[in-house]
């Protein structure tokens, strides 16, 4: 997304926000009733029922090219291209999840695609918060990492799950069946939404993204560590500790035991790289040595 997208995004979170915290003190709730605001999303299963509905739109969208061009027509004021979403969805959907689509279509977007990502960020966030209210948003991310390894350990798999061309409903249908009684229901819903969009890039990094997503709703950033044996918690508090201090917030750690390295680690933190295997070091060695 460009600036012009990514500032009508925030706008739609700032709404998605309002609609999701609970109303304090009398004075707010007395404002909702007056405005007319629809009743707030605040239980974990108004939340998860909400991000599917959202989720359930984006398809509609993706689906739709003249649709969402007539959402995101410059030429069409912001009022109009809200009144098409009412026609279409009113009575369809409930009235919080109306209220946020409208809000996306009164935005001023770089393209009609940014429309589709938008809503999915929506709903990734609606399950996320859902996940949060059910004491599970650190479950949901130990689950989606533990996914990506998978996806990232089984070529064929990342690469049925990746392929665009390929029919949503048996993408779905087989992350269903890898996920089945295996995982909480939001992280399902994640997993089958996001990897059966179209707007969706490689499977590994559609997992990896919705990872960190959910780490930094608990306020923390990811490092992915590669070692060649199993860390003990101590260790890992320790390691957490000192990436803590060097990137100047709270690190999360998601960890893989890969032989291959030999010894030492290989950290990553965003797209930074910091390899201390032995591997790597004796690769280094046989460099300078042909040198």
């Amino acid at each position: 997304m460009d600036a012009s997208s990514r500032a009508a995004l925030a706008q739609a979170r700032e709404r998605l926000d309002e609609l999701t915290r609970p109303a304090s003190g009398l004075v707010e709730r007395t404002r909702d009733r007056l405005t007319g605001q629809p009743s707030r999303a605040v239980t974990d299963d108004a939340l998860f029922g909400l991000a599917e509905e959202l989720f359930s739109v984006a398809r509609l969208l993706d689906g739709h090219v003249s649709l969402r061009r007539a959402l995101s027509d410059p030429a069409v004021t912001p009022a109009d291209r809200a009144g098409v979403v009412r026609r279409l969805l009113g009575g369809r959907v409930s009235d919080t999840a109306l209220d946020l689509v409208e809000t996306v279509a009164r935005q001023r977007w770089s393209r009609p695609l940014d429309l589709v990502e938008a809503t999915e960020s929506l709903a990734t966030e609606a399950a996320l918060e859902s996940a949060e209210s059910r004491g599970q948003l650190e479950d949901v991310e130990d689950e989606l990492f533990r996914f990506g390894r998978i996806v990232a350990g089984d070529p064929r798999l990342s690469r049925i799950l990746g392929d665009r061309t390929a029919p949503a409903e048996g993408k779905a249908s087989l992350v269903d069946e890898l996920l089945h009684g295996r995982t909480t229901p939001v992280t399902g819903l994640l997993l089958r939404n996001r990897l059966t969009s179209r707007s969706a890039g490689t499977a590994e990094v559609v997992v990896e993204r919705l990872s960190e997503t959910a780490s930094r709703r608990r306020g923390r950033s990811v490092a992915y560590v590669t070692t060649a044996v199993a860390l003990t918690p101590a260790q890992e508090r320790r390691l957490a500790d000192v990436l803590g201090r060097i990137y100047g917030r709270q690190m999360g750690l998601q960890v893989t035991v890969d032989p291959a390295v030999l010894g030492g680690l290989v950290i990553r933190v965003g797209d930074e790289v910091i390899d201390g295997s032995v591997a790597h070091r004796l690769e280094a060695a046989g460099r300078r040595f042909a040198g």
